[in-house]
C-alpha cells in the first residue's frame, strides 16, 4: 500500500516545486522550496549528513550538505527528489511507510504556505496516515510528561491512546491534519483540542515532533 502513496505524494510535491520555483515559502520556518528540496535529498541520499536532522550537534554537517545540494541548481535537486531514494532502507517496508508521512507533510508545507486549502484526501491515504500515527504519535508527544493524549479520527471516531496519563488532552481531526499538528504545524492544521485546562496548557507549552 505504501508504494503508490509515497510515490504519488513525492511526484505531486515535485510538480509543485517546479510550478512555484525555488524562492516560494514553506511552513518549515526559515526554509524556501529550494531549502526543502535539498533537505529531502540529504535525508534520503546522504545518510551521514542526514544525522544532523536528529542530532543537533551535527546540524552544521546537514546544513553544509544542503548547501552543496542547492549549488547543483534547483531543477537538478528537484529531479533528485523525484528519482526517489537509492537502494537501501527507504525502499523497504517500515521506512517506506514513514515516507508517506514525510511527503504528505512536506507537500502540505508547500501547498498551505502558498495559500491552498487542505485536501480532502482519499480513504487509502487517510488509512495509511492513521496507521503511521498508531506507530509514531507517542514520539511527537514524548515531552508531555505526565499528561496523557488521545487522538480521535474525524468521521469514524477511531481512537489512539498516544500517551497514557492524567489529565489527558484529546486531539480530533482527519489523519492528515493530526499528522501535521504533531509535526509542529499547529496553526496550519485543522485539529480540535479539548480536555482539562491544565492538559491543554501543557500541550500548548511543549515542542512537538522530532
Amino acid at each position: 500500500m505504501a508504494t503508490p502513496l509515497d510515490g504519488a505524494e513525492r511526484a505531486a510535491l515535485c510538480d509543485l516545486f517546479l510550478e512555484l520555483g525555488p524562492d516560494a515559502p514553506t511552513l518549515c520556518e526559515g526554509w524556501t522550496t529550494a531549502d526543502l528540496a535539498a533537505h529531502l535529498v540529504v535525508r534520503e541520499r546522504r545518510p551521514v549528513a542526514a544525522a544532523g536532522i536528529l542530532v543537533r550537534q551535527l546540524a552544521t554537517v546537514t546544513e553544509r550538505a544542503m548547501a552543496d545540494e542547492k549549488a547543483k541548481g534547483y531543477e537538478a535537486v528537484v529531479a533528485r527528489v523525484r528519482g526517489g531514494p537509492p537502494p537501501g532502507p527507504f525502499r523497504l517496508g517500515p521506512l517506506r511507510a514513514t515516507n508517506v508521512n514525510e511527503y504528505f507533510i512536506h507537500h502540505e508545507d508547500v501547498r498551505r504556505a502558498d495559500g491552498r486549502a487542505p485536501r480532502t484526501g482519499t480513504d487509502e491515504l487517510d488509512d495509511a496516515l492513521w496507521q503511521n500515527l498508531r506507530r509514531s504519535a507517542w514520539v511527537a508527544l514524548r515531552r508531555l510528561g505526565a499528561v496523557g493524549a488521545v487522538l480521535v479520527r474525524s468521521g469514524t471516531g477511531e481512537r489512539i491512546v498516544a500517551r497514557k496519563g492524567e489529565p489527558a488532552v484529546t486531539l480530533t481531526g482527519r489523519p492528515g491534519e493530526l499528522a501535521l499538528y504533531l509535526a509542529g504545524r499547529r496553526s496550519a492544521a485543522e485539529v480540535t483540542v479539548t480536555g482539562p485546562e491544565e492538559a491543554v496548557r501543557a500541550l500548548d507549552a511543549v515542542r512537538l515532533g522530532i
